[in-house]
């Protein structure tokens, strides 16, 4: 299968080596001086996986790469709409795009049934820009486990973790997802087939859209986060609301809110995708991950109280952040 990898960050990069050494034909598409590193060096992956060093195509023009059998999208979601208008040369008629962003996306209530069927969310497809530039017909959904950090460019320490979930929208176990999923396997990463891809974007988004912006506000690991009773209590609420809304679209979550928390407390100092954001000075994954279940609630007329607080906070963080890159 060819492979072309939008945004080969720190899980790009590391799930395009693997699939690259295991035969593979994987292109990378990245920018600066971590694309320059692995254009001279390969991909250098170390870590809970082993060391090993992959050399593979890697550029920063997409629409050079032409048409290939499945698109990972790798990047973050608010870098989506950047890329997607150019995505359309990767596109042959027997393409798979496989979203790998965290939080909610855009194609969520694509062939959802029910009432919300074609639900469109301003906060992650702002103008439906995502929609019209990616055929939701070629979607296939994937939750992303694993994590991974670049240390330096070219360079991708990989911490824990080789589970990627895959799913149709529509429930159904296709070709295409099992082609995908021998692939990874191939590879030496776990890629279960879900037949309920949705309930399990909930289940991850559950803990991400309190602990996220919390730690990123508090600068704090997840352990701290709950063993504070002020910042667990904030977590709690913000957890209860999101379920809240999960029930609304027919999602049982089957695990409860204390369950995620002391969940979250095993994991211990843990720097959540945000709070690393933070630190590093990059643009928040905010839309995506909390102003998606605010918009949500809103559209079902439920309280978000505690929800929107934390995320106007969040916002106004992220917009900071923004202005001292840009200026």
């Amino acid at each position: 299968m060819r492979f072309a990898i939008v945004g080969a960050g720190a899980i790009g990069g590391f799930v395009g080596a693997l699939l690259a050494r295991s035969g593979q034909d994987v292109t990378l598409v990245a920018r600066g001086p971590h694309l320059r590193a692995i254009q001279e060096h390969g991909v250098r992956v170390r870590g809970a996986i082993g060391d090993f060093v992959v050399r593979l195509p890697a550029i920063d023009d997409v629409e050079s790469v032409g048409a290939v059998d499945v698109v990972l999208l790798t990047l973050k979601a608010h870098s989506l709409a950047e890329v997607a208008p150019r995505l359309v040369s990767l596109i042959g008629p027997d393409t798979s795009v496989v979203s790998m962003q965290n939080g909610m996306p855009w194609w969520y209530f694509y062939r959802h049934g029910g009432e919300w069927e074609g639900t469109h969310l301003e906060s992650v497809d702002p103008s439906g820009l995502l929609a019209a530039s990616i055929d939701s017909a070629l979607v296939v959904g994937c939750i992303v486990y694993p994590s991974a950090v670049v240390v330096e460019p070219g360079v991708i320490e990989h911490i824990e973790g080789t589970r990627f979930s895959l799913g149709e929208p529509d429930g159904s176990k296709s070709e295409r997802c099992r082609a995908i999923a021998e692939a990874f396997i191939r590879a030496g990463l776990r890629c279960p087939i879900r037949t309920d891809i949705r309930h399990e974007i909930w289940v991850k988004l559950m803990g991400s859209v309190a602990f996220n912006p919390i730690s990123a506000l508090a600068r704090a690991t997840l352990v701290e986060i709950v063993e504070c009773p002020q910042t667990r209590a904030l977590a709690i609420e913000i957890m209860t609301e999101a379920e809240a809304v999960a029930k609304e679209l027919g999602i049982d979550l089957g695990v409860t809110v204390e369950q995620r928390v002391a969940g979250a407390a095993k994991v211990g100092h843990h720097k959540t995708s945000m709070l690393q954001d933070v630190e590093a000075k990059r643009p928040l994954e905010l839309e995506a991950i909390v102003g998606a279940v605010v918009e949500l609630g809103e559209k079902m007329g439920l309280p978000m109280t505690h929800t929107r607080a934390v995320y106007a906070c969040a916002k106004l963080l992220d917009q900071s952040i923004r202005a001292s890159v840009s200026g």
